[in-house]
């Protein structure tokens, strides 16, 4: 009797078992795998996307799941990393920063690829055009290159002698030469020298700034990257230690120390990046769906930082600002 009680028992677990393993089979089939690239480490971005998602009617585990593969600035991971993604089946990949989309597009032709940050798309071979980009690359430009000339304005207003400029750059990425050919013309126009730095890995940062130090350069704008958002803390701290004003392509430079950021809302080019996601899984072909670009550019300006430098920031830089961090 204990025996035939123990084989139903059995029986009754296996066919519970066989249930449950079928309703989560039913709900993967449902679920469509929206995967996030990033080559940084936006995890507070994505998070962004996803409370976008929610709000548009997506509810993680019931219509929809979700892949994270993050290269924290290791760009060579990126193009492994996009091949095990697109061999998951993912119905979309968002993709943060122009590298992670160039290895998306090489891994696939096919899944629909959402860039949340880039900028290049065209040059880059990743889109016909921003109004029709006629492959599977679509979402928002960033246009970093063309606000690298801004930069300069706004970094050369806050130091009115500025002389000599240094424009710290990543050497493995391929958008960055347009940034720095856009910042040697208008600082040719002001005569302003340009000295561009590139570095390999985060190590070789502090060896930048000395070079900057001897070289007497009166600011640094940097570039824009995987590598420089990882590293923005320490980059902050060398800024500061060598009394050097810096200007940066994104709020959270200048959160964590940074002077000066004049950028687009990378939350709201995320929030944004989740309508896109939307549309293509309502059936949209993301070669039909235009490229956006940010409508708002802000000034964010660090008060603390500029004492600490010893920098007196123009009082109508700082009354134009749209943050002033204390």
């Amino acid at each position: 009797m204990k025996r035939r009680q123990t084989c139903l028992a059995i029986v009754g677990f296996a066919a519970q078992l066989a249930s449950a393993t079928h309703a989560i089979a039913q709900t993967d089939r449902k679920a469509p795998l929206v995967a996030h690239l990033d080559a940084s480490d936006r995890g507070d971005w994505w998070a962004v996307l996803q409370q976008k998602l929610r709000e548009l009617g997506y509810l993680d585990g019931r219509n929809i799941a979700f892949e994270v593969r993050t290269a924290k600035g290791a760009l060579e991971q990126l193009p492994a990393m996009a091949k095990e993604l697109v061999r998951l089946n993912v119905a979309v990949i968002v993709t943060s920063g122009t590298s992670a989309a160039l290895a998306a597009r090489r891994a696939s032709t096919r899944v629909p690829i959402v860039m949340a940050t880039g900028t290049d798309q065209v040059s880059l071979g990743l889109a016909a055009s921003l109004s029709h980009p006629g492959g599977n690359v679509t979402g928002l430009s960033t246009i970093t290159s063309e606000l690298a000339a801004k930069r300069f304005e706004l970094l050369h207003e806050c130091v009115p002698s500025l002389t000599k400029v240094a424009a710290l750059w990543h050497l493995d990425n391929v958008s960055s030469m347009a940034s720095i050919r856009d910042i040697e013309t208008v600082a040719g126009k002001a005569q302003v020298a340009l000295l561009p730095v590139g570095v390999g890995a985060a190590s070789e940062l502090p060896e930048a700034f000395s070079t900057m130090t001897r070289e007497r350069v009166q600011g640094v704008i940097v570039i824009q990257t995987p590598l420089m958002f990882a590293e923005r803390k320490k980059i902050a701290e060398l800024a500061i230690g060598h009394r050097l004003p810096s200007m940066f392509g994104a709020a959270e430079y200048v959160a964590d120390g940074g002077l000066l950021s004049y950028a687009p809302s990378y939350p709201e080019l995320y929030r944004r990046a989740a309508i896109y996601v939307d549309k293509i899984l309502k059936g949209a072909n993301p070669a039909d769906l235009p490229i956006e670009q940010p409508t708002t550019v802000e000034l964010v300006i660090n008060a603390r930082t500029a004492r600490l430098i010893g920098l007196a920031v123009p009082q109508p830089m700082l009354r134009r600002a749209a943050l002033v961090i204390q």
